[in-house]
Formats: structure tokens, C-alpha cells, sequence
């Protein structure tokens, strides 16, 4: 499972010319599911996203988390995230799981990580044309996997 997070000061998604979710301060989480992901990655990475310590303090040191800003988090399915681009020009996609196993892991990893930060989170729509917009804060861009732990 790998994540792309960025603090942003505000993001929103588009689905057919529509704003299906937008957030104000907080997260914007690019999720790329994998085959093999289990409850395991999704319960780490998803205690890691709530306790990641990327937001400034009263001195501007990152040193609060998502929780301490009281911070809104967008997330969006993105399997592009496991491109294998080793050989050739066009990127495989053989490691990112398909819907099947995906939709559940990806529903699972949502409740989980509105468990973890005690409300509701903003997602887009698995597997759709999305246009997502947003404003880096900073920038700051953290990339995880939970394979990598």
C-alpha cells in the first residue's frame, strides 16, 4: 500500500464537472492499493497518517499532527501510484490490485482511518475520471509504503 500525502490548505475533487469533496486545512491522500495488502498495512499506515507530525507548532516547527490542527483529510484511489516503469516507455500497473480485491481494501482502509481520527474523512470515487485540485502548503509531500515499514 503506498500513500502520496500532502498538506494542503485546501483540495477538492472533481467527478463529472461536479465537486464531489472539498476540504479547507488538512490532508490530501493519494491511496495505491496492492494485491497482497492486508488489515495489517491498513492499520499501520493509517495510524501513521493520523500521528504524522507535519504540521506547524507556534514556532512553525512541524511538530503537530493531523489530530492536534484539527486538520480535514481528502482521500483519493489512485493505482497509478504502482507504475512499473523499468522497462519500455509504458508504465505496468501489474502490482496495483484489482477492483475486486481493491473496493473492500480501499472501504476498509476509509473506516479505519475515520476510527483513527475520531470523524468523518472526504474521498472520492473509486475508480472514476477524477480531477483533483489543490493547494500545497509549503509544499510538503510525504511518500509512504506500508511495505517499507
Amino acid at each position: 500500500m503506498k500513500t502520496v500525502i500532502q498538506r494542503v490548505s485546501q483540495a477538492s475533487v472533481e467527478i463529472n464537472q461536479q465537486i464531489k469533496s472539498k476540504i479547507s486545512i488538512g490532508l490530501l491522500i493519494l491511496l495505491g492499493i496492492e494485491h497482497d495488502d492486508t488489515i495489517e498495512d491498513i492499520d499501520w499506515l493509517c495510524g501513521k497518517i493520523a500521528r504524522l507530525r507535519i504540521f506547524g507548532d507556534e514556532s512553525n516547527v512541524m511538530n503537530l499532527s493531523i489530530m492536534d490542527v484539527n486538520g480535514e483529510i481528502l482521500l483519493i484511489s489512485q493505482f497509478t501510484l504502482h507504475a512499473n516503469t523499468k522497462k519500455g516507455n509504458r508504465p505496468s500497473f501489474v502490482k496495483a490490485a484489482r477492483p475486486k480485491i481493491a473496493v473492500p481494501i480501499y472501504n476498509q482502509f476509509i473506516t479505519q482511518l475515520e476510527r483513527e481520527l475520531g470523524k468523518p474523512i472526504q474521498t472520492g470515487e473509486f475508480g472514476a475520471d477524477m480531477k483533483v485540485a489543490l493547494i500545497n502548503d509549503g509544499p510538503v509531500t510525504i511518500i509512504i509504503d506500508s511495505k517499507s515499514r
